[in-house]
């Protein structure tokens, strides 16, 4: 079998808009600063409101064509049946989704909300009040509401690839909006913006992880400085490309699954360990708060809060879920054949939302417990950045140096799962949707993803990457609407829907009709 030929008009457009974003901040790094915050104004200022009001049609969309009869379509044939066990499939799932954010966020979020409260809500910092709202934006950001953009790409992606056959090229998604045939030049174009979408937000994910992984070995062993800042990125890097170049079946699928049980020991050392009755009373209590509060949440555009905390917080999230979308997308629907759309909807939506509802609580409600008890005080911590919330927290638990080990080889291995799968899903994206893309270019895309990662990181830091993923997510809006689109086209046709729900004839049921009967002599 012969091997899969890169799409070279495409490939070259791609590698040289982001070859040209690596020269610009090595070689002008207060230039590339500076119209990144020119930008990012602009768009908090013009759209943000797009941002919010795309994530909650996405959630709508997925819940409603789970429920709908639309739930019963097969992503592929009739006759297909899982290719990965659940648990697998939930493993891979889950790692490439958001390993790294829960574990650089998981601490840092909640802490944040409560020591500096959403200044709209006029709230105590530090208050009770405070710590509820902490753990309710946390959910917020973290749960319903992300799963659904991966989920309704990789649904479009997994029923245009499994279903209809047209390969797993991002833009063949797109074939029913052009009446069923082939733009070459258009879905050329829908490529380019996913692979930059990619690229962006898998930096993103990789800076957070260098960030953190960076401050484990500077907590363990004094390490510091820029060059351990760029050793630490080089090394991943290395470790991914090698896996990538293993495939899904060996590399993706072991590590994602060593890092579920990974992140299963350290969430049940911090719950032993930790303030174990308060985690049990922030799990109900949390959920409940969220789920009572998320209309509002969900409503917040900027029009009566602050813009910048906005940005900072919902925006910056929702910008980077939409720009992992095509990657976490191909990559969920590439394991997710044979599955329906109830089943499927389902498990990507509760399974991650329910683990991310656990870790939150576990780790970020321990913090807050122990802060606003006076037991501890996390507030220098916090200051050196959020990177260090989490070992923060580990280090006033028993068996503290251990924990910390753990956590930073765990956000290692997220960082080496993360990426890899996005460097294989790039290799597909470029490949006119091959399963199986060539090895050197796999490598190719590890390295550079790990080269802009590392250039935004020497920009600006945590800053740098928040506005890169904004910036480059707000064309990939529109494309994820007409995505959905698409595939709300296709789906009406879809035999395995079964046949359209028929409406009653007007009039009471058993009323005669006009005509007959004793009435119907009228006229």
């Amino acid at each position: 079998m012969r091997p899969p030929k890169p799409d070279l008009p495409l490939l070259s457009v791609a590698v040289g808009l982001l070859a040209a974003v690596v020269v610009w901040g090595a070689l002008f790094t207060e230039s590339l600063a500076a119209a990144g915050d020119a930008a990012l104004g602009w768009v908090l200022g013009n759209l943000g409101w797009l941002f919010v009001v795309a994530a909650d049609s996405f959630l709508v969309l997925a819940v409603a064509l789970a429920l709908s009869r639309f739930g019963r379509v097969r992503l592929g044939r009739d006759e297909d049946v899982p290719e990965f066990g659940n648990l697998a499939w939930t493993a891979m799932m889950f790692s490439s989704g958001m390993g790294i954010g829960l574990m650089f966020y998981g601490v840092a979020e909640p802490m944040t909300h409560l020591l500096s409260p959403p200044p709209d809500l006029g709230l105590v910092r530090g208050s009770p009040q405070a710590a509820r709202t902490a753990m309710e934006y946390a959910l917020f950001h973290w749960t319903l509401h992300p799963w659904a953009v991966y989920a309704v790409t990789g649904m479009a992606l997994a029923y245009s690839t499994f279903r209809r056959g047209r390969g797993n090229r991002f833009s063949a998604a797109f074939t029913p909006l052009f009446g069923g045939r082939s733009r070459p030049a258009v879905g050329r174009a829908l490529d380019l913006l996913a692979v930059l979408a990619t690229v962006f937000g898998t930096a993103t994910s990789l800076g957070l992880g260098a960030l953190q992984v960076e401050y484990g070995l500077n907590t363990l062993f004094g390490l510091e400085g820029r060059r351990l800042e760029v050793a630490v990125i080089v090394a991943l890097t290395a470790a991914f490309v090698l896996s990538a170049a293993s495939g899904v079946h060996r590399g993706v699928r072991f590590l994602s699954t060593v890092n579920v049980y990974l992140a299963v020991l350290l969430a049940g050392f911090i719950f032993l360990f930790g303030p174990t009755v308060a985690v049990l009373d922030l799990i109900p209590a949390s959920l409940g708060g969220y789920l009572d509060d998320l209309l509002p949440m969900a409503s917040r555009t900027g029009a009566f809060v602050d813009k910048p905390w906005l940005g900072a917080w919902t925006i910056f999230y929702w910008a980077w879920w939409m720009s992992w979308a095509p990657f976490v997308g191909v990559f969920i629907a590439r394991i997710s054949k044979g599955r329906t759309i109830r089943e499927f909807v389902v498990g990507v939506l509760l399974i991650p939302s329910g683990a991310s509802l656990i870790w939150f609580s576990v780790s970020g409600g321990s913090a807050v417990w122990l802060q606003t008890s006076g037991a501890a005080d996390f507030s220098g911590k916090l200051a050196e950045g959020p990177e260090a919330a989490l070992f923060a927290l580990l280090e006033r638990l028993p068996l503290g140096t251990l924990a910390i080990a753990v956590a930073a080889f765990l956000v290692a291995l997220y960082f080496v799962t993360g990426a890899d799968s996005a460097s294989l899903v790039l290799g597909s994206l470029t490949t006119g949707g091959s399963l199986h893309p060539p090895r050197p270019l796999v490598v190719m895309w590890g390295v550079l993803v790990g080269a802009v990662a590392l250039v935004l990181l020497l920009a600006g830091g945590l800053e740098a990457l928040q506005q890169a993923t904004i910036l480059v997510a707000l064309p990939f809006v529109a494309v994820m609407l007409l995505l959905c689109a698409a595939l709300v086209k296709e789906l009406r046709d879809d035999p395995g829907a079964g046949p359209v729900p028929r409406l009653r004839p007007r009039g009471l049921p058993g009323a005669p009709r006009r005509g007959g009967g004793e009435d119907g002599a009228a006229g």
